[in-house]
Order: structure tokens, then sequence, then C-alpha cells
């Protein structure tokens, strides 16, 4: 069941959770408000459905509340950092900031962070640079949780990438996995009681099925666009660890810290009117945006948009009527916060 709750009283909630399982105020504050910000844009599969399963981290010592990154090197443009473990929300906004700072001084910017933890909604770094004026581009790599195309094992991560185009009457961003679905997603369609709208993934008789129960008891996601995602996800993560000098997937897989510990990242920002007038440019992007989201529709009632537009729209919606929230998570939420729970069993997710 799903609960409409006004997004201050989320935040302060989630943010008193987070202070409770270890946080310093200005990191639980600051991860409080992008956990409700990814549930209110209706990425509730890496907003607040994840609190539970970083309470646990945080108590398994997989991640450290007071650790902050530390530049290891630095090139030009490009600087690289030790993560040390530290929140991966926060250690992801200081990347993506610091490659807008350096974008601004070069018309290109690069952070690579190494030895990180979960960055939870991806989209949120990319969206960030775009607010700041910049083209914003990033991606992680993370422990196999994913099949190679022509394998019924699990052999490379679903390492997420994103672009984000800062445009003034709204940015357009995509934020995705390498597989149909990810893992998340399937969580909050599996809690809704709800079978996915496209097949995403095999159950045990290897047969691709919309179930998302059946799909999370096998792993066997679908890469999107079935080999193209399995080689992208491969190419992502030799990139992220070759960038970062950090660890690769398989490295996680042997350093078991649950999902993305010691993972790798990378920001990169630049600056989109290095060569171009502003007002040009943004007319150019209009014009484009126009003619897409103007394509005939297959249903009248759904619209084609760019992506970025409908996240608007679910943003909006939430500040008007409350943040949808799973109940089962909601009360999870609250026990953290109130202290009537320590950490959250996380077995169901």
């Amino acid at each position: 069941m799903k609960l409409r709750i006004p997004f201050e009283t989320v935040r302060a909630t989630a943010d008193e959770a987070l202070l409770r399982i270890g946080l310093p105020e200005e990191k639980a504050s600051l991860c409080a408000q992008i956990h409700t910000e990814s549930s209110a844009d209706g990425v509730e599969s890496h907003g607040l459905n994840r609190i539970p399963r970083f309470a646990v981290y945080v108590r398994n010592g997989w991640v450290d509340p007071e650790a902050d990154p530390v530049l290891t090197g630095a090139r030009g443009a490009v600087e690289n950092y030790d993560g040390r473990l530290g929140v991966g929300i926060t250690n992801a906004i200081f990347c993506a900031d610091r490659a807008v700072e350096l974008a601004r001084q070069h018309g290109i910017g690069c952070a690579a962070l190494h030895n990180t933890t979960h960055w939870m909604r991806g989209g949120t770094y990319a969206w960030r640079m775009a607010e700041a004026d910049m083209v914003g581009l990033s991606w992680i790599n993370a422990e196999s949780c994913m099949p190679m195309w022509g394998s019924d094992e699990k052999s490379v991560g679903n390492n997420p990438f994103c672009i984000a185009i800062p445009r003034e009457k709204g940015p357009i961003v995509v934020d995705m996995a390498m597989s149909l679905y990810a893992y998340g997603k399937l969580g909050v369609y599996r809690l809704a009681g709800e079978q996915l709208p496209y097949p995403g993934g095999f159950d045990r008789e290897g047969r691709l099925t919309t179930d998302p129960g059946a799909i999370e008891e096998t792993m066997r996601i679908l890469p999107a666009g079935y080999w193209k995602g399995s080689s992208l996800a491969i190419a992502l993560d030799l990139a992220a660890a070759m960038i970062s000098n950090g660890r690769s997937g398989i490295e996680q897989d042997a350093a078991t810290m649950g999902s993305c510990g010691g993972c790798s990242q990378i920001f990169i920002a630049i600056d989109p009117y290095l060569f171009g007038d502003r007002e040009e440019l943004q007319a150019m992007l209009d014009h484009r945006v126009a003619a897409a989201d103007s394509a005939h529709p297959i249903d009248p009632d759904r619209p084609v948009r760019c992506p970025g537009e409908n996240t608007l729209l679910r943003r909006k919606e939430s500040m008007e009527r409350g943040v949808a929230v799973d109940e089962q998570i909601w009360n999870q939420i609250l026990d953290l916060a109130t202290g009537r729970m320590d950490v959250v069993d996380i077995a169901s997710f």
C-alpha cells in the first residue's frame, strides 16, 4: 500500500533515522534531503527504500559515517579521490561539485572517485551538474549482479550511466541501469504487488517473465538491449576502475561489502557554451525537445516526453499531494527514527 506523506515530514523523519544510525548531523541532513527528493521524483527504489539497507551497511562497518574523500592525485582538469568507504551520497556530491569547479576553470572537469560506497540514485549527480549549468556525465561500477549475454549466472555489475543536458526550461536527464529494470525497481513492483510492464528477466525455468519476485530469486535480470547492455556494463566497469585507479566489479565481489562496497565512480562536467552562444544553444535545445515531444504517441493518454520531463511532473505532484512511500518501508523508517528498532531486517528486499 502506498501512503502520501508531506515532503517535509518525510525529510525530517529520514533525517532522524539517519542520525540514530550514526551519521553526523550535516551528513544526515544532506542524505535525508537526497533520499526524499529521489522518492519525490518517483525513484523510490533508490530513495527512501534504501534507508533500511543503508542502516545495515553502517552497522556492518561497510560504510564509515565519519570518512570524507581525500585527494590522491591531480593533473590539469582531472582529480582523483579516495572515498575511504564514506557515505556514498556525500562522497558523490563532493565529487560532482568538484567536477563543476574544474569545468569552470578548464572548460571540462573530471573527478574520479575510488573506494567509495553506493551513491543511491545515480541521476542525483547528473541533475546537480545540469543545475550548475554544465553538461554532466557520471557512472559507477558495482559487484556482479547481472549475467553477461549468453550466460545464466551473474558475472557483471548493473553499472548505471547518467547524462544531463542543462536546458533552462528543464534539464534533459538520462539515468539508466544496464538492465531493463534495476533490482531496486523490481522491489518497488514486488512491494506494490504488481507485474512488470515488460518482461524483465528469467524465472527458474529459464523463461522470460514479468514477475519481479521470480527475477529477484534467480538474479537473471535482462540486460537492456540484450548483448548491448551487458557489453556497456563491462566497458563502464573497466573505465571507472581504470580512470579512478580503483576496484573493478570482480574485486568488489571478493571484498563482500554489500552493494557497491568499495566501488569506483566517475563525474565529468563540461561547459556547454565553450563554442556557442547561450541564447542560440538554448533555442536549439527547445526546438529539438519540442520536435521529439510532438511525436505521435501509441497511447493518446501517454504523450511522448524527453527524459527528465516526467520527473519534473512527478516532483510537482509530490510537493502538492505528498511523497508516495510504501507503507512497509515507511514503518521501518519510523522504527529507526523513533528508536523502536536499531537496524531494520532487510531479508525481504
